[in-house]
């Protein structure tokens, strides 16, 4: 009998300031080599979307993630990411637990939003701000405001903001330039548009882009890319994959330019260079930060009355 963690049992089981801890940890473990993944592997069905596989091992467990990302489906009633995260032993292979991919990646993707802007920013930053309130994007806001950050949110739906808005005790923003002009800002949209077009990125900003994870995707321009000092989650996924992606083909980023997070959590790595500094932080979504939340759900296992899949 294997347990079930519907996403209301993900959420239940660990908390934003949880998360936070749990991700965090998965950047150092992978900055240095005790967990280990392959990139992601991507099976497009374009333009509808796509499937993508995930594994991941480290601290005696292993994963495979299989999700989807199919941003037409709210249109449809449906959600854009669905899929299942498959918890085993690394020591014996057995399965220990399946997870709700969504709440997974929605607390793993907002934790790790949070961490590269506190990480990033300016000390002295005070504006902050959510762009997309989507699952994803509803769980940024609500990791900010565990951590006493009140963002602005901002979504071109807005009945979805002022519904996020108000069940999380953020604030609507006016406009999406009030928004975007925040000092501190996570992007977490489809990746469908540009949201800063070139000389837009303000000095001293910092901008966390989470919505830009597949080819063809992208939330900044590649003239501001060239700007920022650059960061990202793992080189060769955001090289191919991600909004670094066509700044790489193009010439505008290298992996010598480009500096990962976890580098700079275990002092590898400077972060920011000056309070003038644009930094800009390219998520693509680990699978060691999906271990990361399962196997802080998995520990709550004895608190939860969870449904049993028989195999």
């Amino acid at each position: 009998m294997i347990p079930v963690f519907r996403g209301a049992d993900v959420e239940r089981a660990v908390s934003p300031h949880e998360a936070y801890d749990a991700v965090r940890s998965a950047f150092e473990a992978h900055a240095r080599e005790t967990w280990t993944m392959p990139s992601k592997v991507y099976v497009s069905n374009y333009p509808a979307g796509d499937f993508r596989a995930m594994p991941a091992i480290g601290d005696g467990h292993a994963l495979l993630k299989w999700v989807t990302s199919f941003p037409g489906n709210s249109a449809r009633g449906l959600p854009t990411v669905t899929g299942l995260v498959l918890l085993s032993d690394a020591e014996d292979g057995r399965l220990l637990a399946v997870l709700d991919a969504a709440a997974v990646t929605a607390l793993r993707t907002a934790a790790a939003g949070v961490l590269a802007a506190d990480t990033l920013c300016r000390s002295e930053a005070t504006s902050y701000a959510v762009i997309g309130c989507g699952i994803n994007g509803a769980e940024t806001a609500r990791m900010l405001v565990a951590h006493d950050v009140i963002p602005l949110v901002w979504d071109v739906d807005e009945a979805r903001r002022r519904f996020v808005a108000k069940r999380l005790g953020a604030r609507e923003a006016a406009s999406a330039a009030e928004a975007l002009a925040c000092e501190v800002v996570i992007t977490v949209t489809p990746g469908a548009s540009v949201l800063y077009p070139e000389d837009s990125l303000e000095a001293g900003q910092h901008v966390s882009l989470m919505g830009a994870d597949g080819p063809g995707k992208a939330e900044v321009a590649i003239d501001e890319i060239r700007r920022a000092h650059v960061f990202c989650d793992d080189w060769e996924q955001a090289s191919h994959g991600g909004e670094l992606a066509a700044a790489a083909a193009a010439g505008a980023v290298t992996r010598e330019t480009v500096t990962e997070l976890g580098a700079v959590l275990i002092g590898e790595a400077d972060g920011r260079r000056s309070a003038g500094d644009i930094t800009l932080f390219d998520s693509t979504g680990l699978a060691i930060q999906d271990l990361a939340i399962a196997k802080a759900a998995y520990a709550k296992l004895d608190e939860l009355d969870l449904q049993q899949l028989e195999l």
